[in-house]
């Protein structure tokens, strides 16, 4: 036993099966690399800028204390070699001496005078002497004088044999001669011997203004600063555009990416994860919609539901594999038979549906049974072969019709599903509708349709044959081919049983090529027993009419069966010509070519107008036979007939009327100029022996025959 269409088990491998389905992430938020940048650039160009400047100044600070380290060693060993042979005894004795008598020395005063002598002209702005002993046996300042630097860091190295110096900036600083103010000074302490190899014998220190030296160097950092800040300005600004450039390529792709990522999750939301086909959910919105859009536009719309035969026998006994197989087999056969406007899904473990959209007109219900049908052969037609078994798979298919069997989606799907369920328990492997009155007149179409094509092949149609007289002489001009259907249980059928059912299941074409076929073999054989040459009438219906070689099937149809193109005479009517008249027109002239004639057949049903009609290629007009019956009687009848036939007569045009039955109706078309008529009145619709006689009989006749009552 299959799987019950009503609840159709939910397992793993079916749509909004898990619980997480419709739980959609937050997306993460994005990493902003053009404000990281930004910050980050910035604080590096100000550290690099920094780093530079800072590097800048001491490097020249340096060599501006090692310049002038030099310059002060140069003037120490000048004095060294000239000034202080003359003063090294008195600071090597100097520490014997009281410290408050060593600022009134007169040796003091001589060094003084010396010292300003030698640095006359020099940035020299103060001299100090020590002696080995660390004691300040001379200043320029003589304040200072007395002093003990023995500890001095500056002296201790000087003292060993090596010159030191530093730069110092003092608010306000004694100088030889005056108090000078916010100057930048070096300080060099410099061993004082004769020469290099020399033992030291005291210490010099030596302050020089270098004040316009470190401005200079202020100034010329502050330029190299803004050099700097400028190029890495720049270099900041083209890499600025380079990452905001790609924060932008990455914002793209990052909102590519959710976006993808969200459609993804709407399509997992909305699909089978299996076949990749809408699910129950998605499928319930379309149809709703289809619904709306069908009840705007009065159409109908039909929802097919679909399941799968002994589905549940073949999971069990193959397992889920061979069952995801089938079910992903039978998913490309339905999406192959399926038309594009179809909405296919998957609503349950092995249950399917289709909506058909736009359904109108008389061709309605074919359009839904050949669909049923299409469907119905992909999967029962044809074997599948899973897992190295060879299986029949067979469906089911429920039918429901909107609005017929539903007003709303819910009602459309239970009946849908209801109709499965009857399909299931009449037999399976068929398709029931949900109305049992639809199931009963798609029965009959579908023997119908199945007889009619046995009729093609075993030639079980015959035709009657209808006179057309002259009104004025009674002479037969021509007949109307009429189609019965000789069913071997049902006898003689007349065309109103079957036609348009051969019009639903696109079978008129074949039909009226056998009628054209038939009736042009018949007429020749006519001809050629010696009776009467006569046009017959053929009615071809729209659809055959619209055919693009029609001019050609016409003209090797008449080369086949012998008879003159005058002597066939086709038959269209109002509505079809009206159809799509260019098309038409284009199709009449080349069946004028051939010499075929064309008549206007249910004249006045329609809606064309003088302006219209004289524009198709007519050579006879017919007269529908809702006019004739109510004549003579009928004022309203009288008044159409006689306006068709001035139309008529307006366009040159021979004017027939059909379904004459009286003789007061033949008498008062005669007298509005009427040229032919066709009904009971003159015969019946003949057998082709009867018409043979019929023909005979009228050709012997000299007068006007007498009128058959029949």
């Amino acid at each position: 036993m299959g799987v019950p269409p009503q609840s159709p088990p939910h397992d793993p491998r079916e749509p909004g099966h898990g619980s997480d389905q419709n739980v959609t992430p937050k997306p993460a938020s994005r990493f902003q690399l053009t404000r990281y940048f930004s910050i980050a650039g910035l604080i590096g160009v100000l550290v690099v800028l920094a780093v530079l400047v800072y590097f800048y100044r001491q490097f020249a600070l340096a060599a501006l204390e090692e310049h002038e380290t030099r310059d002060n060693l140069n003037i120490t060993q000048l004095f060294a070699s000239t000034l202080w042979p003359s003063h090294a005894q008195y600071v090597k004795n100097a520490s014997t001496l009281p410290v408050a008598e060593l600022r009134t020395r007169p040796e003091v005063a001589r060094i003084r005078q010396d010292v300003l002598r030698q640095m006359k002209g020099l940035l020299v702005v103060k001299v100090k002497i020590y002696n080995l002993d660390g004691l300040t046996v001379f200043s320029t300042d003589l304040q200072q004088i007395g002093e003990d630097k023995g500890t001095n860091s500056g002296f201790l190295t000087a003292k060993s044999g090596a010159a030191v110096s530093e730069i110092t900036f003092r608010d306000r600083f004694d100088a030889f001669e005056q108090v000078i103010n916010n100057r930048s000074l070096v300080s060099s302490y410099v061993p004082i011997r004769a020469d290099r190899n020399a033992p030291v014998e005291g210490v010099m220190e030596v302050y020089t203004d270098v004040t316009a030296y470190v401005e200079k160097l202020q100034t010329t950092t502050w330029k190299i600063a803004a050099f700097v800040l400028g190029s890495l300005s720049v270099l900041y600004l083209f890499l600025f555009a380079i990452v905001r450039h790609a924060d932008q390529v990455i914002l793209g792709q990052s909102e590519e990416a959710h976006t993808a990522n969200e459609a993804l999750l709407r399509y997992s939301k909305l699909h089978d994860t299996l076949t990749g086909l809408p699910n129950r959910a998605n499928f319930s919105e379309r149809v709703n919609a289809l619904i709306r859009a069908a009840h705007r536009a009065e159409y109908k719309c039909a929802v097919l539901f679909l399941n799968l035969d002994s589905f549940k026998e073949i999971n069990d006994s193959l397992g889920h594999v061979a069952a995801d197989q089938i079910l992903r087999e039978v998913t490309q056969r339905l999406q192959q038979c399926a038309y594009e406007s179809d909405n296919l899904a998957r609503i349950g473990g092995d249950e399917f549906a289709l909506v058909l959209p736009e359904i109108s007109g008389s061709g309605g219900i074919e359009f839904i049974v050949n669909a049923a049908e299409r469907i119905h052969g992909a999967i029962s037609d044809s074997t599948m072969a899973v897992d190295g078994h060879t299986l029949t798979v067979t469906v089911s298919i429920g039918i429901a019709i909107y609005p017929d069997d539903g007003a709303n989606v819910i009602d459309l799907m239970k009946g849908a599903n209801a109709a499965l369920a009857h399909a299931k328990q009449t037999g399976r492997n068929q398709y029931q509708f949900h109305t049992m009155g639809m199931n009963a007149r798609v029965l009959e179409m579908v023997l119908i349709d199945r007889e009619l094509r046995q009729a093609l092949e075993q030639n079980q149609f015959v035709l009657h044959y209808q006179p057309q007289i002259d009104i004025h002489t009674d002479r037969i001009v021509g007949a109307e081919a009429l189609i019965r259907w000789q069913h071997p249980v049902r006898g003689l059928l007349l065309p109103a049983q079957f036609i348009p059912i051969a019009e639903e299941r696109g079978l008129i074409a074949r039909i009226g090529e056998w009628v054209l076929r038939e009736a042009c073999r018949q007429n020749k054989a006519w001809q050629s027993s010696g009776l009467p040459p006569i046009a017959i009438a053929i009615n071809l219906s729209a659809l055959h009419f619209q055919q693009k070689n029609l001019s050609q099937e016409v003209a090797q149809i008449l080369r086949d069966c012998g008879p003159a193109p005058r002597y066939l005479e086709l038959e269209l009517t109002e509505s079809a010509v009206m159809r799509d008249a260019d098309i038409t027109i284009a199709a009449m002239h080349e069946l004028k070519a051939i010499g075929v004639q064309l008549s206007l057949d249910d004249f006045g049903t329609g809606y064309s107008s003088l302006s219209q009609l004289k524009r198709f290629p007519f050579d006879k007009l017919k007269i529908d036979r809702s006019f004739v019956q109510g004549l003579p009687d009928d004022a309203d009848d009288t008044a159409l007939t006689t306006a068709i036939v001035a139309m008529g007569k307006a366009l040159k045009l021979t004017v027939i009327a059909e379904g004459v039955e009286t003789q007061a109706q033949r008498d008062t078309l005669q007298s509005l100029g009427c040229d032919e008529i066709q009904g009971y009145a003159v015969a019946k619709p003949l057998p082709v022996e009867e018409f043979a006689r019929f023909l005979q009989d009228n050709a012997r006749q000299q007068t006007r025959p007498r009128l058959n009552s029949v």
